[in-house]
């Protein structure tokens, strides 16, 4: 198999592919890096209906891709076959490593059923990957609730995670969460959890990433915890410190994309504006040249939305400045709390190199993610918000039922782990597998 390192530039043979499993998969953004590294998914974990069909849809992709089958994928993104007729060209056993359970108690038995099914006879697990929803341990999520998340039951879901490390005995883990696990329960939970997966026979090293260091044009600060069992020493890269050498600007991600105005879009499918792809598309496999541009998709607003809208691009274009919500006049200013989020009108920037983080609320409304262009004043659509997040072109976002689904779709862009931060890191864990 061939491994080639963006980062060091080298190419090295290994005689397997790694294989891991993906718990709280999510759409799949994490899965998406480990596999554009060479590792081989056996099973994606995942409550979320919604995001069950983008995995499978994205197991499509990997499948049709590997198999000389991709113009199938293509007419998908084209809208001229349906989800079920996707579906049907892809063995069973690649739709049931998509499992649509809750982890936890009362389905376990059942997940490790099917996760036994589809790992052949005799072949262990290598590596398992993902990271319980982080609400729980979010400084945002523990503002907002009423008991500061203290009585959330996603607090201990690290616990689940630690049942599949005993079950399957990986050589390493990768866990990816928050910065606010660092200090929930004052620190409790991250120390509780440390002492849990020494128990389960696994060292841990904890990494404060930020996404931007791997090309990712965000900022994106995470943990990443890193274990490994305890029976060998592995020569950990220094993620703290890791620089991809992949640069650029929000604009990078714009430009190609056709004009809209709020409420415009098409899901299946439009294209480009631009012919010329920058070298920051290129490299990060974003347009990869797949010409078929879907869920570029603006979400509608009214007209004080939008009036507020153009104020927050005028005062950046004319002095780079944010707008403060107590700023505005005051037939605009409609929230009663006016002392905590006044930056909740907010443009993402096309001259710097990282725009705001991209959490789930973009699904809920779009204005801390203001697109620059005031002609077009809206916030940002589906297709940017996934580009942000570092997501190819060629990813699609299902909802549960078929067809254009904006919400779902920005939720789980919201929740994912950058594709570009988990194929970085893969590549640096990559030998230690040998």
């Amino acid at each position: 198999m061939l491994y080639f390192s963006i980062k060091k530039g080298i190419t090295i043979f290994i005689g397997r592919k790694v294989n891991f499993i993906d718990l709280f998969a999510g759409a799949g953004g994490l899965s998406e890096g480990f596999i554009r590294a060479g590792y081989e998914p056996i099973a994606h974990v995942e409550i979320d209906e919604a995001a069950c069909f983008s995995l499978k849809t994205r197991s499509a992709y990997h499948y049709l891709k590997q198999n000389n089958q991709f113009d199938t994928y293509l007419q998908y993104l084209r809208g001229e076959i349906n989800r079920q007729e996707l579906y049907s060209k892809l063995p069973k056993d690649i739709l049931s490593s998509v499992i649509h359970k809750a982890i936890g108690e009362e389905n376990n038995a059942a997940i490790f059923g099917a996760i036994d099914a589809n790992l052949p006879v005799n072949k262990e697990v290598d590596l398992i990957v993902g990271g319980p929803p982080c609400q729980a341990y979010s400084l945002v999520g523990r503002a907002r609730s009423e008991h500061g998340m203290r009585k959330d039951p996603r607090n201990f879901l690290y616990v689940q995670y630690a049942n599949y490390l005993e079950r399957y005995n990986p050589k390493m883990f990768v866990f990816e969460n928050v910065l606010g696990l660092k200090s929930a329960g004052k620190g409790a939970y991250l120390a509780n959890m440390e002492r849990l997966f020494n128990k389960k026979g696994y060292k841990i090293n904890i990494f404060t990433v930020k996404a931007e260091n791997f090309g990712v044009l965000q900022q994106r600060r995470r943990l990443i915890i890193i274990g490994w069992k305890d029976d060998f020493v592995p020569n950990l890269p220094d993620l703290d410190n890791f620089r991809s050498g992949i640069t650029g600007h929000v604009s990078d991600l714009l430009v190609d994309l056709p004009f809209l105005q709020a409420g415009q879009g098409i899901d299946k499918f439009s294209h480009y504006a631009e012919n010329n792809v920058s070298d920051y598309l290129r490299n990060t496999h974003i347009r990869n040249g797949v010409e078929e541009l879907t869920q570029h998709i603006a979400r509608p607003h009214n007209e004080q939305d939008k009036e507020i809208y153009r104020v927050a691009i005028q005062k950046w274009e004319d002095a780079r400045e944010r707008l403060n919500y107590n700023d505005l006049e005051d037939r605009l200013k409609t929230h009663n709390n006016r002392k905590s989020f006044t930056d909740r009108f907010k443009v993402v920037a096309s001259d710097l190199e990282a725009s705001q983080t991209v959490v789930a609320h973009i699904a809920k409304d779009g204005h801390y993610y203001i697109h620059p262009d005031i002609e077009q004043n809206r916030s940002i659509s589906v297709r940017e918000a996934a580009r942000l997040q570092s997501f190819p072109d060629d990813f699609y976002f299902e909802g549960v039922k078929e067809g254009a689904n904006r919400t779902a779709a920005f939720k789980q862009i919201g929740n994912a782990v950058p594709p570009l931060m988990g194929e970085m890191i893969a590549r640096e864990l990559f030998t230690l597998f040998d």
